[in-house]
Formats: C-alpha cells, structure tokens, sequence
C-alpha cells in the first residue's frame, strides 16, 4: 500500500469521522470509569500482577485524536494479515501515542494462532506454544467499531509481545517471543493412550515348556581329583501361571546326590497371587529351610510392583503397592504456570495455571517404588514458556510396605517347613499364618494376623510416611514367648544430611551420613553387636579424571579404606581392612578409557589373619567391545605371572559366550595368595529355548517365573491358509518398521531378532501389536492391521503373521466416445465382502491397491463390469483399462 494513498486515506476518515470524535469520546471516558488503570489486578490475571506490569489507559483523555484506519500486522519480517483496522494515529513521520493504539481481539488471537477456551467461571484460558493465561473478558476494553481490543501496552504486558510501527511498510510489527527464540524447556507430548477395544486377542498355550538350563562346574587342584558339581532349571507355563523346577548336584556323576532344591507354581494376577510349592514365607521367619505349601494373597485398591530382580518371587512384596498417591503443593504468584515433570526426564505430566489464591496442587501424583520417585517443578511467571523457569524439586519417597489409602490386602498360607539334606524334600514341622494390611491414610498403612511359626505368635505392623516431616518408618513385629522386631526407620531432614536406623534379631545399626559439599561428605555407624565407627569419603570427576575415596576408624582401632583413581587410560584401585589389603593398577592400551579391549595389569595383594602372605602379579587382560545379551563379554582373556611367599607360576583364564546359548569360562592359577599348589576351574553354562523348536537360549531362563514375551515370526503365507507351511519361509527384515508395540517402535523393547524369530520379554499384560505397511516386502502386505496379545508369566506368546500377497490394479476409465471419465467410483468386491474402491482422478485414472488373493467383481459406479481373479501365477501388479458408459 503506498504511503500518499494511506495519508490521504486517513485524513479523510478524519474529517467523516469529527462527529464520531466527540461520541468515541464519551464512550473512552466511561470505559475510564470501568476500567481503573489497574485493571490487569486480581480479576484479570486471578491476582494482583506484580506492579511493573500494570497497564497505563491513557484513553480517558487522550492527547491525541485517534481514528480508525487499516494497517498491515507482521511477525517480523513476515506479513500474516493485511488490511487490519487498528485505532491510532501518525503524523506521516511516526505513530502518535502508539502505545495507546488498539487492536482488534479478533486480529491478535489469530496472528498469534492462540487457542482460547472459554472456563466454567467465565474467565478464558488463552494458550499458545510460548504462553499460557487467563483472562476476564469483562475488563477488556471495548471500541465502538473494533469490538474488544488490546492495547500496543496490553500485548507488552499481558504476552511479552512487543511492537513497533513501521511507516514505509506501513505496518505494526510484533516481536513474538515463542516464535523468534526457542523455549527455555521443551516437553513432550502426553502418550498416546493404547487401545484394545475390537482387536482380535491371541493367547498364550495352556501349557508349556519354555527352557531349560544346565550349569556345570569343575575344580581341582594338582594334587586332587576334579570335583563336578552342577545345577538344573527348567521353566514353563500352565493355567495362567508359572512353574518352575531346580535341582541341585552335589557330585553330578552321582544321581543319587541329586536333590529337588524348588518345585513352584507362581500365578499372579492385578488382584489375586497363588504360590504353590517352595516360597519364602511372607513373614520374617526364623528358620533358614525353605517352606513349601500354598499361600493365597488378595488385593484391593492396588497393583503391586514389577519385581525388579526377574526370577523370583516374594509374597511380601506382593502385599504393597506399586505406586503410593501423593499430593505435591506450594505457592507461586497467581498467573503462573506450573509444571510438573518426573525426575529429570522431559515430558510435562501435569500443569496447572496459578489462581488468585497463589497456590499450585496437584493431586494423586503417583509415587512409585520400582522407580525413581523425584519430580521438579517448573514456573514460568506470567505463563510465559520462553522466560526461565523457577525450578524447585519436588521429591517425596514412599515406605515399603506401604498402600494408598482406602486399598487393603489379604494373605493366608499354610505348609510345612521342609528338609532338604534327601533327595525329594521330607514336609515336617507345620507353619502358617493369616495377615491383613489396610491403608489407612496417604502416609499411614497398619497391618495385624498371627502365624504359627515353632509357636502361636501374633503379628503387627506399622508403614508411616508423614506430611511435611522427613520422616519413614517401617516396622514388623512377631510377638509370643519373645518380641522380634524388624525395623527401618529414617530421617532425612536436609537434601545432605540422613541418619537410618534399622534392626532385625541379630542387631540392630545406625548409620549417619552428612553430606558436606558436592565432593565431601562424613559418615558414621553404630551396631549393637560391633564396634561403631566414622569416616569421610571423597569424590571428584572431571573430563578422563575421577576419584573416589573412602576411609573410617572404628573404636577397635580398626581401619578400613578404599582408593578408586582414574587418570585418562592409567586406573588405580587400593583397598584395606583388618584382614588383608589389595593393589591394582591397570593401564588401558585401546583408545578408549572404558574396560574393554587391551590392558595391562599389576596386582600386590596381603592377608594377614594368623599368617603373612603376599601374592604379586603381572599380566595382560583383554576384553572385547561386544557383549552377549546377559552381559558378558563375548571374549575375556587373561595371562600373566604370579609370585607369593613361597612360590610362582603362570595364571591364564579364558571365556567366551561367542557360541549361541553357551558361556564357557575356565581358568588356571600356578599360584595363588594362601598356597603354592595349582588349581584350575571351569564353569559351564548351556541354556536352550524350547517353544517352536529348539533353540539357544539367552541364559535367563529363570526369569520366566515372573515374566513372558512375544515370540513373533512373520512368513510368506503363499498359499493364503494362515498357516505356516514348512515351505514357507519365515521373514525377520526391517521388522523395527513392521511392528510397533503398545504405540511404540520395536526397538524401544530391546528386542531379539534371530534369523527365525523376534523374542521380546516382557511383564504380564495384555500388549497391542500393530504391523505397519512401511516394514513390507514389496507386494506383501499382513492380514490384519494390529492384534492384542495376552503376555502370562512362564513362556512367549506364539505370535504367527501372515504375509500374503497385495496385487495392485491401475488404468483409465474410459466412455463409449474413449473419452476419460472423472469422478468415477472403481469397486472390487471379493467373494467374503470385502471391498477396495478408488474414484478416478480428472484423468479417469483410478488406482486399486492391497488386493489380496481371490475372486472380485469389479463396478464402475455401481454397475458390474467384469470378474477379476488373483492368485500366486498373477502378476502383483498389472494395468487394466475400463470402458464403460457415462
């Protein structure tokens, strides 16, 4: 727009509008009245804004006559509307009173792509990426042409938009923070919610034999004979549950030495957990033999945690909750927004806009044992996502033990205490009990029963996390002829200082720790049944520098100390107490400063109890990059010499889990630090798979007792029957772009891909897999877009996927006269109903694709025109003209 045609432009507006002057007038000073020039205070902002960013309403009386003309609105160098009508005035070389200019409420909430939401209490929460507010449409203003408007003034104050006007372009530019710099922090978006409804569900075998593990080891010495020793596992599923068999070999040439160390069935569900065979007792009992019987535990009100050691389960730690509601609440100035994030990640999980009452709560945040359970809270004063946030930390820890309020638990068992010195474990001795726990309150939990464990005694226990006090206590407490109890109580009153006091029937400990600095620190401890002790401990990293040291006195003059000191690839380790000291230094000869690749190694170790010995060596060590999928090295090697008090000789070990299934680790010692004889070990670890097949195992067999996974094996169904045919080979390419689970991608669960199957371990649940067409082979395609699995602990789901193949169809709708025809709907329907459409473009051309096998009748708007018929001798994809009339 040129700058003489707006002048002249505005200065007839001017003149038609000298009678509207005197009414604006009237009308400005009544808005004067309504509108103090505090109005940005507590009814509009929830609060009173802090004083810097009050508004100045100069419009009561004006210094300058104000008209309404359009103006052009920018984003810097951006124009995002034109033609905007906007109240102000310039004098041809710069805006009068721009400050006072008003805009159109309309014009703002669209240029600056706010969504506005209109609130119960009438006030209306804009939001954008940059801000987050409320305000009273009440004490807006309002402009008798322009409807509500902002103020240049109320877009500084309110958003922390700023603005200029710019004559030659003749054009408000605005300055939006959110839009020219980025967000101090950037938070995800909430999960995308899993959904099950309407899927086909697949199920775990009724029964089934998972795996299998053997371990073997052998010793001996030069002058001895080799002593075999071993262990057996195998893991399986049955009736929803888990069962588990391990026996122990003593001498494993000799059967009769063999014994049945666990015989377990584990069914756990979200409300109800049955143990049969050997289990802990879920009280703390006495005797060290195992128990074996049936314990039945009920729950209400809660899920209980994931065990975080996979293979074993306690009923004691199904008797508490996975996670603990709590409330996190503090005070900020009202118009600030708040959001919570757990620990350091990055994704927002609540928010909450400061009302006038300068408190922020959020309610029922879950605190969860398994994990951590700190939060932070960020603030952003006046709701404005770019300016830094306050940040305060928000960490609450949770008793175990504990449930939320108004949840409660049930356990009764029974069984007997067993003998396992024979081969199939002798039931004597009857033991049992009856306990319940309720939640009393978010921070207190109680439980009462009685068990009959030697004697009839009675059972108590307490679960107590205070608000606002730094203060946990757990105890349990067995009460008959004697009182035992088990405690844990700690007080933390600082982020740097703790002190626990814990005890059982063999003593009870206090320890104290003081943190001083980042670096520094001062620790003491106390046992009712050893001497008490304190020390400092230190530690420093930096880029290829750190160290860590520790040192204590006890009153038994006693000192124990421990040196960890890593400089770039040189790594020294002194270690020392009363009974002996040890000295390691290690030089990393690979570049990089880790523990893999090649090192060399000096060792000077002492004892001292009743004898002086000293054992010096000298070697080599190497460890490869690659590790196996239980942690251990692919390839672990050492050699070198040893000398002691009396002696020396070459030590070498070698052990590899290169072999699919196997870890094999042997070692032999010329000399070691209390003798001159020789000696020499191998441990031998063999785990197979035994679901669709026989295959190696990854060594966790174990871990089946408490969890289960997705076997997932899709195949080229070429004859189209759903099932795999031995021909039928199985397909396990890109399938992180086939198959995404539970909204996420495959790799997210660290899946095992061999050349015949995806294993996935995974908790209990029931899990959504959906099969994405960027992971097909070319001119496949899966016959159903997503399936709901049911995962039971003891084995893998069987997952089969048919890929069949897709045929594609392509060409041109034609008349009578072979003229094109547009907008017609092309339809193949098969024999079953199903049905595939496309409506052909302004060049008749249409385009049918992911036909699977089978006959269909293809129509041309509704009128069958021919039979198509695919199967494996048809090409995928073909072009197929149709002539038909208009």
């Amino acid at each position: 727009m040129k700058t003489k045609y707006l002048l002249t432009l505005s200065l007839l507006t001017a003149v038609l509008g000298t009678f509207e002057t005197a009414i604006a007038q009237v009308i400005s000073n009544e808005n004067a009245r309504q509108i103090s020039p505090d109005f940005l205070n507590s009814e509009l902002m929830h609060s009173a804004a802090p004083a810097s960013a009050k508004t100045s309403d100069n419009s009561s009386t004006p210094k300058t006559e104000f008209s309404v003309f359009p103006v052009g609105i920018n984003i810097g160098d951006r124009n995002v509307k034109s033609g905007a009508l906007v109240r102000g005035q310039e004098d041809g070389r710069q805006a009068l009173n721009f400050a006072n200019w008003r805009l159109s409420y309309d014009d703002i909430i669209q240029v600056l792509k706010f969504n506005v939401t209109t609130l119960a209490d009438g006030q209306i929460e804009v939001r954008s990426a940059g801000i987050v507010t409320r305000l009273n449409p009440k004490k807006l203003r309002t402009d008798p042409e322009l409807g509500l408007v902002f103020s240049i003034q109320d877009l500084q104050t309110l958003f922390g938009v700023k603005a200029k006007f710019d004559l030659n372009e003749y054009a408000i530019i605005l300055e939006v923070p959110w839009l020219t710099q980025p967000a101090t922090n950037t938070f995800e978006e909430t999960e995308t919610p899993v959904v099950l409804n309407g899927l086909q569900r697949l199920y775990p075998g009724k029964l089934n034999i998972a795996g299998m593990e053997q371990r073997v080891n052998a010793t001996g010495t030069g002058d001895t004979t080799p002593t075999y020793t071993g262990d057996t596992l195998a893991v399986g599923s049955a009736f929803g549950g888990s069962w588990f068999v391990r026996t122990t070999q003593s001498q494993l040439q000799d059967f009769s030495t063999w014994k049945l160390a666990e015989a377990q069935f584990l069914r756990q569900t979200d409300f109800t957990d049955y143990f049969v065979g050997s289990q802990p007792t879920f009280w703390q009992s006495q005797e060290t033999r195992n128990y074996w019987g049936l314990t039945l535990v009920q729950r209400q009100g809660f899920s209980p945690p994931q065990s975080l050691s996979a293979g074993s389960s306690d009923p004691r730690q199904r008797l508490q909750a996975a996670v603990v509601g709590r409330t996190i609440a503090g005070k900020a100035e009202p118009g600030t927004l708040v959001r919570l994030v757990r620990g350091f990640g990055s994704r927002a999980i609540a928010e909450v806009l400061v009302d006038s009452s300068g408190i922020y709560r959020f309610e029922n945040i879950k605190s969860d044992r398994a994990y951590d359970s700190n939060y932070r809270v960020f603030l952003y004063p006046q709701g404005r996502l770019t300016a830094p946030p306050e940040i305060r930390e928000a960490s609450f820890s949770t008793v175990p033990g504990q449930i939320p309020a108004g949840a409660s638990a049930f356990v009764v068992s029974g069984g007997w205490q067993s003998d396992t010195d024979t081969q199939i474990p002798s039931m004597r001795e009857l033991r049992g009990g009856v306990a319940g726990r309720w939640g009393l309150s978010p921070t207190l939990t109680v439980g009462l029963g009685g068990v009959y464990d030697d004697s009839l005694q009675g059972l108590a226990e307490i679960f107590w996390r205070p608000e606002n006090f730094p203060l946990q206590v757990a105890v349990s407490a067995l009460a008959g002829s004697k009182l035992e109890a088990i405690a844990d109580i700690q007080f933390t009153p600082s982020p740097n200082f703790s002190a626990l006091l814990s005890s059982d029937r063999y003593s009870s400990r206090l320890n104290l720790n003081w943190q001083l600095s980042r670096s520094f620190s001062l620790y003491a401890s106390a046992n009712s049944r050893d001497a008490t002790s304190g020390g400092v401990q230190f530690s420093f990293s930096r880029k290829n520098v750190f160290t860590f040291a520790r040192a204590g006195l006890d009153t038994k003059n006693r000192l124990r100390w421990y040196l960890l000191q890593g400089l770039g690839r040189l790594e020294l380790n002194l270690q020392g107490n009363e009974v002996g000291t040890n000295s390691a230094l290690t030089y990393n000869l690979s570049q990089d400063n880790g523990n893999t690749g090649h090192s060399l190694l000096l060792n000077y170790e002492t004892r001292s109890q009743g004898r002086s010995d000293r054992l010096l060596t000298l070697g080599w060590q190497y460890r490869s990059p690659q590790r196996a999928s239980d942690g251990n090295y692919l390839w672990e090697a050492q050699l070198g010499y040893g000398m002691n008090s009396g002696g020396s000789g070459l030590f070498a070990s070698l052990g590899t889990t290169v072999l699919p299934g196997v870890m094999l680790r042997g070692r032999y010692q010329g000399v070691s630090l209390t003798s001159d004889e020789s000696s020499f070990s191998v441990e031998l670890v063999s785990s197979l798979g035994l679901q669709a097949g026989i295959s190696p195992g990854d060594r966790h067999t174990s871990e089946f007792r408490t969890q289960g996974g997705l076997l997932i094996q899709p195949f080229f169904d070429r004859n189209n029957n759903s099932k795999r045919d031995p021909s039928e080979e199985i397909y396990t390419e890109n399938c992180d772009l086939l198959l995404i689970l539970n909204n996420q991608p495959l790799t997210a669960w660290r899946p095992k891909i061999q050349h015949n199957r995806i294993l996935l371990r995974l908790p209990p649940n029931t899990y959504r897999l959906d099969f994405d067409p960027a992971g097909f082979p070319p001119d496949w395609q899966a016959h159903l877009q997503a399936l709901a699995v049911v995962v039971s602990a003891g084995s893998y789901t069987p997952v089969f996927v048919p890929l069949v193949p897709a045929f594609s169809r392509t060409g041109v709708v034609i008349d009578m006269q072979n003229k094109p025809i547009a907008g017609a709907t092309v339809e193949a329907i098969g024999k079953s109903g199903q049905r595939k459409f496309s409506v052909t473009n302004s060049a008749g051309v249409y385009y049918l694709e992911g036909l699977s096998q089978g006959e269909y009748t293809l129509t041309v708007n509704g009128r069958s025109h021919l039979r198509l018929k695919l199967d494996t001798s048809t090409k995928p994809f073909q072009e197929l003209n149709l002539k038909t009339k208009a």
